[in-house]
């Protein structure tokens, strides 16, 4: 809203665009208590842009430029990432990507096909699995009791029926066009989670889902959460499409330690819509046909949205074209996470001992630890083997503190510097210098005369 009303005062014709603004600025999140160790800390810093298009079809061209200036940055990063597509949350729009480092303690789930055809985030990835002209059981409903047992897998047990062929019910409310909260149920295979970015989207729901508590549940049930189901509750209720498979659901009979069997829709509650509201996962078909999907974590770092004319349209953010008459400007929005792409580089390459940098990032190329710096003969080695370096543009990093060798090879494993050059009087006096790649561990030796020019040809294989 800020940056549209912003631009406002500058465009006013068609040839004041494409026009694309950006900031990196120290941004601050409302944090209780930071988390995940250098993620979610309340002060980061951000790179925003925004693109302004006279119609459509060139803001599809701004995107697609800022898209491919993105998976430039990221491969230039040195990082393991992937684009998926993404729900566009609170900003809006139909058509977004999000950037992911993957990594093994990522706070994103991801989904990716075998062949890598196809990624997307979790909570947009569709269930492809649908069902069409179930013969129903003509079977009367019956209710029997269920004491203690209030979830999927305790009934699946005691029943003996596996959770993929049980039915999970869950209770949201959501905000209707007439600005009212609304209660809405929500019934899912018992193997399967509820989507709630699936269920917002195909609701329409102008603001965030939101679960009922226990207490609402058992306002509008007459029972705790599970032992309730879709018969009798006064509300719409979704169904997701893969419930079809199942000639007839057994459910919660909404009072505690009571289900039912037999349960038909349509004779025993009415369905508003049926559609895809379950989580996808490991093993579903992938949407492109071709293999199936693999689940693996990732770090949000980049997102990119096509905005339409959500903001400019609401603000008045025209322009007048060739023939002067007024248009609405496209826009799209653009986002890089500065530090958190830092910190999702050190979360996917470190190991035990401390951080292994890319050599783009890295702070120092060269990590030189000098183990005797009295000694005249290393001292005027370094001069000459630290003036090659200079001029061949390489920054490099001197440890020439009086610390025992072991404390300055473990501070050199924790700072992670791509390359290290390991100096001292004993392995001068046999004519070697020992060199260690950090990211392999590898370990060298070369003559004093030959170490330059093989450091400039592992920096050139290391990334």
């Amino acid at each position: 809203e800020v940056i549209t009303d912003f631009v406002r005062n500058d465009i006013k014709s068609y040839r004041d665009m494409p026009t694309n603004i950006y900031q990196i600025q120290t941004k601050y999140r409302d944090e209780i208590r930071h988390r995940f160790g250098l993620m979610r800390g309340r002060e980061f810093i951000m790179k925003d842009a925004y693109s302004f298009d006279r119609d459509k079809d060139s803001a599809l061209v701004s995107y697609e430029k800022m898209r491919k200036a993105y998976v430039a940055i990221f491969e230039r990063l040195g990082v393991e990432f992937t684009m998926v597509q993404a729900d566009s949350g609170a900003i809006g729009g139909d058509k977004s990507n999000e950037f992911q480092v993957v990594a093994d303690h990522g706070m994103d789930h991801v989904l990716m096909s075998q062949d890598g055809e196809y990624s997307a985030n979790a909570e947009v990835a569709p269930v492809l699995e649908k069902y069409e002209n179930v013969d129903w059981t003509s079977e009367a409903l019956e209710k029997f009791s269920t004491p203690k047992l209030r979830t999927i897998e305790d009934l699946s047990k005691a029943l003996k029926i596996p959770e993929s062929e049980l039915v999970k019910t869950f209770f949201v409310k959501i905000l209707n066009e007439e600005g009212e909260w609304e209660d809405v149920t929500l019934l899912v295979p018992g193997d399967r989670e509820v989507n709630l970015i699936k269920v917002k989207t195909v609701l329409g729901a102008t603001a965030e889902v939101e679960p009922l508590t226990e207490g609402e549940v058992k306002k509008l049930t007459g029972a705790m959460p599970g032992s309730c189901g879709p018969v009798n509750v006064k509300t719409k209720v979704l169904m997701d499409q893969t419930l079809n498979k199942l000639p007839g659901f057994v459910v919660g009979a909404n009072e505690d330690d009571f289900h039912l069997k037999n349960v038909v829709p349509g004779r025993d509650f009415e369905v508003f819509k049926e559609a895809d509201i379950s989580m996808a996962r490991e093993g579903d078909p992938s949407p492109d046909g071709k293999s199936t999907l693999m689940a693996k974590r990732g770090i949000e770092v980049g997102h990119i949205f096509y905005l339409g004319q959500k903001y400019s349209k609401a603000m008045g953010l025209n322009y007048l074209d060739e023939n002067g008459k007024a248009q609405t400007v496209e826009m799209g929005c653009y986002g890089i996470g500065v530090t958190r792409s830092l910190q999702a580089i050190i979360e996917q390459s470190h190991d035990g001992d401390g951080m292994m940098w890319p050599k783009s990032v890295a702070p120092f190329q060269v990590h030189i630890c000098n183990l005797d710096p009295q000694d005249e003969k290393i001292v005027g080695w370094m001069s000459e083997f630290t003036q090659q370096l200079d001029s061949q543009g390489v920054d490099y990093f001197i440890d020439d503190r009086k610390e025992r060798p072991g404390i300055k090879f473990k501070d050199a494993d924790l700072l992670g510097f791509p390359v290290r050059v390991v100096v001292g009087k004993r392995g001068m006096d046999n004519n070697q210098v020992e060199v260690l790649v950090r990211k392999t561990k590898e370990k060298l030796s070369f003559a004093p005369d030959q170490t330059t020019d093989e450091v400039l040809k592992l920096l050139e294989t290391v990334f």
